[in-house]
Parts: structure tokens; C-alpha cells; sequence
């Protein structure tokens, strides 16, 4: 071309190599475009097995569950299984043995989670701060060995260390202290008791690492103001790691509204009802009476309260993000 131009190759072509605007195109140079909705969908491909599995094996359980709950299925007697509508839960609020159910299990898990693995675990995490490394190692070794233990292993230890010929007695007794039989005058205390020393490891845990992310410029602070130890885990630490608090509350009460083996194993809900939790109630009404119907009501129950403890954290920790 004239003047030193030249003419245009492919590199200088919209769609070449060298052009800013580079398209994907179809037969006959048309292009392609693809909606959000479609790409939505491409990204959501890899999660469809999980997607999968969770409705087969969470949702539809939950789902059969809810319709039983709705039912007067038996597993002997009638054969027949009819809608009754909302005659299970009406039987239930009207029932003073699941009314104590549900005490007991408020109790339960005010005194061992809320309070006991909650309160133990934090204060384990602070002292263990300060401690040295081979302190450190044993306390670790003696509080998580107690949480990976099996729930019946951990149920027949506590067993064996409450009973009335058992190793809690047998100290007393060197004490030359008053000794009962705890797991027919005390059984709920006893299972209290037993659930901190299982589960405390986890709160230690959550704890351990929130501590770790309090920032050590606070603390030096707070000590040269004058702040003691007291005055500086209220005033600093507690409100620095104040979510790893809720959220640690939130899966403590969860696991603890479902604990079943501890109890079964130590008490089997006993004497009489003095420690019949909900999961236990459940368990007896739907496969020792056999109301399998009358049974899966009160588990829907026991997950309606789940949810609702959940909720009422989840709430906490936006409040707290506001």
C-alpha cells in the first residue's frame, strides 16, 4: 500500500489473534452467547452428587419421618396404618411423662453444655495459656482421650464410677465421707457430670484457637492500665472471641440434645422416669411400646427444638455482626 502503509492482516481483525475483541462464534461467524442462568447451572454440576446424597439420605428420612409422625403406625398389634392428623402431639403435651421428658432434657442441657462443657472448656483454654508444654500435653491427652472414647464405652466407665459399689463411692469412703447410691438418688446429675467429662475436649478445642487470634497488643494494654486477670478475661478476651462463644454454644447444645448411648447405658432412663431425656422417651415409646407413629412425633419434636435452639444463634451472632 501507498505511504508505507500496509494492509490489515488477521492478527489486526476483530476476532484475530491480536484484536481486543476476540469472540466465540458459531457456524457461519455468529456468536455464542451464554445466559447467567445456563452458567449457573455448569457451576452447580459438580455439586449435584452431594446434592443427591443429602436428599436420599438426610431430607428423605426427615421426610418420612414428618409423615409418620402424622400416623398410628405400630409395629405390632394393627396391622392398618391411618392418618390421625396432629393426635400424636396432642397426646404428647397431654402427657405428663413427656412433659417431664422435656425438663429433664432442659436440664440436661443447661447443666452439661450450657454451663458445665461450656464454662470447664473455656477455663481449661485459659489456664492452659500459661501452662507449660508437658502440663499442656497431659491435660490434652486426659480431655480429648474422654471425647474420642465411643458413647457406650464412656456410658460403661461413668457406670462404673457411679454405681454403688463404685470408684466415686470408694473414694469417699478413704474420705470418710457420706456415700449414696448417685445413679438411683442423683441419675440426671450423674448424667450431667458424665456429659462434661465427655465433652468438654471440644470446647477446650474452639477456645484453644479463639484465644490464639486475641491480639496480644490488647492484653499488654490492659495489663498497663492495671487490668488483673479477672478484669482482663471479662473486660478484653471474652468480648474479642464473644462469636466463637455462640457458635461453640450452638454445636454443644445441638450434640447434647441428641445424646442417647450415655444415658441408655448408665441409667436406661431410670429409675422410674428420673432421667428420661427426650431421645430416650423416643426411644422406648416407638420400639419398646411399639408406637412407632406416637414415637417419630416426639422425634419431630426433639428436631423442631433443635432448630429453634439454632435459630435463636444464629440470630445471636447477626445481632453481634451489626
Amino acid at each position: 500500500m501507498d505511504g508505507g502503509g500496509r494492509n490489515p492482516g488477521p492478527a489486526d481483525a476483530p476476532g484475530g489473534p491480536g484484536g481486543s475483541g476476540r469472540r466465540a462464534a458459531g457456524p457461519g461467524g455468529a456468536r455464542r452467547s451464554v445466559s447467567p442462568a445456563a452458567q449457573g447451572l455448569l457451576r452447580g454440576l459438580p455439586l449435584l452428587p452431594s446434592a443427591v446424597l443429602l436428599a436420599v439420605f438426610l431430607a428423605g428420612p426427615i421426610g418420612y419421618c414428618v409423615y409418620y409422625a402424622f400416623t398410628n403406625m405400630q409395629l405390632t398389634g394393627s396391622s392398618s396404618t391411618d392418618f390421625v392428623g396432629f393426635d400424636n402431639f396432642t397426646r404428647a403435651f397431654g402427657d405428663p411423662d413427656f412433659l417431664n421428658a422435656v425438663w429433664l432434657t432442659f436440664v440436661f442441657v443447661i447443666g452439661s453444655a450450657v454451663i458445665g462443657q461450656n464454662t470447664l472448656g473455656l477455663a481449661l483454654a485459659v489456664l492452659m495459656e500459661k501452662a507449660s508444654k508437658p502440663v499442656k500435653s497431659i491435660v490434652n491427652l486426659v480431655v480429648i482421650a474422654a471425647w474420642v472414647l465411643p458413647e457406650v464405652v464412656a456410658g460403661y466407665l461413668m457406670y462404673a464410677f457411679f454405681f454403688q459399689q463404685g470408684s466415686l463411692n470408694a473414694i469417699l469412703d478413704t474420705l470418710r465421707l457420706p456415700q449414696q447410691n448417685w445413679l438411683y438418688t442423683l441419675p440426671i446429675l450423674a448424667a450431667c457430670l458424665a456429659n462434661i467429662w465427655r465433652g468438654t475436649a471440644f470446647s477446650m478445642m474452639v477456645y484453644s484457637a479463639a484465644l490464639n487470634d486475641v491480639p496480644q497488643e490488647l492484653i499488654e494494654a490492659a495489663e498497663m492500665d492495671g487490668a488483673g486477670p479477672w478484669q482482663r478475661l471479662w473486660r478484653v478476651t471474652l468480648p474479642v472471641i464473644r462469636r466463637s462463644i455462640m457458635t461453640n454454644l450452638m454445636l454443644i447444645t445441638l450434640q447434647t440434645l441428641s445424646v442417647f448411648g450415655l444415658i441408655y447405658t448408665m441409667t436406661r432412663g431410670g429409675p422410674g422416669n428420673k432421667s428420661q431425656t427426650l431421645p430416650i422417651f423416643m426411644y422406648q415409646q416407638a420400639f419398646q411400646n411399639s408406637l412407632i407413629g406416637y414415637g417419630t412425633a416426639i422425634a419431630l419434636v426433639l428436631l423442631l427444638v433443635g432448630a429453634l435452639f439454632s435459630t435463636v444463634y444464629i440470630r445471636l451472632l447477626k445481632l453481634e455482626e451489626d
